[in-house]
């Protein structure tokens, strides 16, 4: 360990045999020791006998001098992209009925953009200036799909957008998935929507399949047998390898809400819980002007934030 604070990984306790342990791991309705160990740095590691069990339990420590003991994982955040120009300022979609805060949006969604005006840009459904010719296959299949759903406004709505998801992800047939659902598609909506109108451009379209790429790959690595589903411990794993830092009552929020009755979660659900944090962590961050970690916020602006997530 020596000082290091993070969720110990599966290896770890494969090749790091216990100091100390219960003589008896049966399934009672309370097991208790006591053991004495040398002044040394230890790992407490509690378990129910059935997984995904919850229970409580004590610890009381004596020692001859003064020892500092702390919950792993006690901070939350999100990795950001380093910004390397400034961003351009855009009304965040829940701030409707205030519209003079201007906020900046993330490196990651504003690159290959061009220096016209951040509304709408439906005119110009161009992926990324300058790039047109090294589209490659994946690229214009999905511009080919979205001109043929999107129509003349060169925008789409939520069922719009699981049409084109849907078609496209298809075509991987490596990962298996029933598709995203409509849910799914009107909270990625709600991620990248700059202006509340609750469609999406090409351009957004685009930055959008970006994030869902790279979510892609992460489901892909630790679906290792090919089930189109993870475990909840795998989940944990995937969260942190996406940049976001949770504690473990966020690990438990996460399970509840987007596992099944067996622990497990699917692609359409991975997604959608990335998408959430995604968008969640950009608003808090939006309304913390100071960095301090805290935002006040009045009824409206809660409920505008919250129902379009």
């Amino acid at each position: 360990m020596h000082g290091n604070k993070q969720h110990l990984q599966k290896d770890f306790f494969l090749y790091n045999a216990s100091k100390a342990r219960s003589r008896t791991y049966i399934n009672m309705r309370e097991v208790s020791e006591r053991f004495r160990l040398p002044p040394s740095e230890y790992v407490i590691v509690p378990s129910t006998y059935e997984p995904h069990q919850e229970g409580e339990f004590i610890l009381r420590v004596f020692s001859e001098k003064r020892n500092l003991s702390e919950e792993v994982e006690n901070t939350i955040s999100v990795d950001r992209p380093v910004k390397k120009k400034k961003n351009k300022p855009i009304i965040f979609v829940s701030d409707r009925a205030n519209s003079n805060k201007e906020l900046g949006v993330d490196q990651e969604t504003e690159e290959g953009k061009d220096n016209t005006s951040p509304d709408k840009q439906a005119k110009s459904p161009q992926l990324e200036p300058g790039n047109t010719d090294q589209e490659s296959e994946e690229q214009r299949q999905f511009r080919n799909i979205f001109r043929q759903i999107a129509g003349d406004d060169m925008e789409i709505c939520a069922d719009e957008l699981k049409n084109v998801l849907n078609r496209v992800v298809n075509k991987h047939k490596d990962l298996k998935t029933q598709g995203f659902t409509l849910e799914s598609c009107r909270s990625m909506i709600a991620l990248m929507d700059t202006d509340g109108s609750g469609r999406l451009n090409l351009q957004e379209f685009h930055h959008l399949w970006k994030k869902i790429k790279t979510w892609q790959k992460i489901f892909k690595h630790y679906d290792t047998d090919q089930s189109g589903t993870i475990n909840s411990y795998e989940m944990r794993n995937a969260v942190k390898d996406a940049g976001f830092h949770l504690n473990n009552q966020l690990y438990d929020i996460i399970t509840m809400r987007y596992a099944d009755k067996y622990m497990n979660i699917d692609f359409d659900s991975f997604i959608c819980c990335f998408v959430r944090l995604e968008g969640m962590f950009r608003a808090f961050n939006a309304f913390d002007k100071d960095g301090d970690g805290i935002i006040k916020l009045n009824v409206l602006e809660w409920l505008q934030l919250t129902m379009y997530a």
